[in-house]
């Protein structure tokens, strides 16, 4: 049985949330709502949570404020958030699960099953470490992100990938330094992640780093040589839009 707490400031959202984890209380307790970081920051000291369900939006304040007050975190973290873009976009770089308000059914039953059974404080701990990182004053200013893997997740600098390359379900991550991370996610998530990051999709197969591109050979679509040696050819479809970022 893991203990929980509830931090939101909004009471029809504790309820619904209260409602939902009903369903689970063999697995979930839920032993405290708070309404304010002070009051959460005090019962996550005095009761120890395993998880606590943490509201992005906190009156004046917000969710990170309140973890950035702790010493240490030793619980599970489960974000719930009103649709944000750059709070979403936040969690994303980061590797983090969220639920998005209201909250259905089907995402607690998610989040409940990882949290049962696949604990990892200390990749918890790291994941929050790149939000934080990322996250400054409401602004999403992505310098590293998490890589989803089979194993788990890599923690990455953005402004050393080189590029993505497809690979059915998986897509293989190309750094400065030659090295590979298999990530056990498509390409479009990397392409929704870091499209406005200087990243461009030249083909189906790849995602690039434009910072990378040595050389722009012509041809029907054209081809385009990285820093790293590697040659890539790029969609026909693609090619105009291209070479209007390259500025070629």
């Amino acid at each position: 049985m893991l203990n929980a707490i509830i931090v939101d400031d909004e009471q029809h959202c504790i309820d619904r949330l209260t409602e939902l984890l009903q369903r689970h209380k063999d697995s979930i307790k839920i032993i405290s709502n708070c309404k304010t970081i002070e009051e959460a920051e005090q019962q996550i000291k005095v009761t120890q949570p395993d998880v606590v369900f943490l509201d992005v939006h906190l009156n004046n304040a917000t969710g990170f404020d309140l973890l950035s007050l702790l010493p240490k975190m030793d619980f599970e973290v489960v974000f719930t958030t009103s649709y944000d873009t750059y709070a979403l976009k936040a969690f994303k770089f980061s590797a983090l699960d969220y639920l998005l308000k209201p909250i259905a059914s089907e995402d607690l039953e998610n989040a409940v099953q990882k949290i049962v059974h696949n604990r990892s404080l200390k990749e918890t701990s790291q994941k929050i470490d790149v939000l934080f990182h990322n996250f400054k004053d409401g602004i999403v200013q992505p310098k590293r992100m998490a890589i989803p893997t089979v194993e788990g997740f890599t923690m990455i600098e953005i402004n050393n990938i080189v590029r993505f390359q497809s690979d059915a379900n998986y897509t293989h991550v190309h750094t400065v330094t030659n090295k590979k991370v298999t990530a056990a996610k498509t390409l479009k998530y990397f392409e929704e992640i870091l499209g406005s990051h200087n990243f461009f999709r030249i083909h189906k197969s790849h995602l690039i780093n434009l910072s990378f591109v040595d050389n722009y050979i012509k041809g029907k679509g054209g081809y385009v040589t990285l820093l790293d040696g590697s040659k890539i050819e790029v969609a026909v479809r693609r090619k105009e839009e291209l070479l209007k970022r390259l500025a070629f």
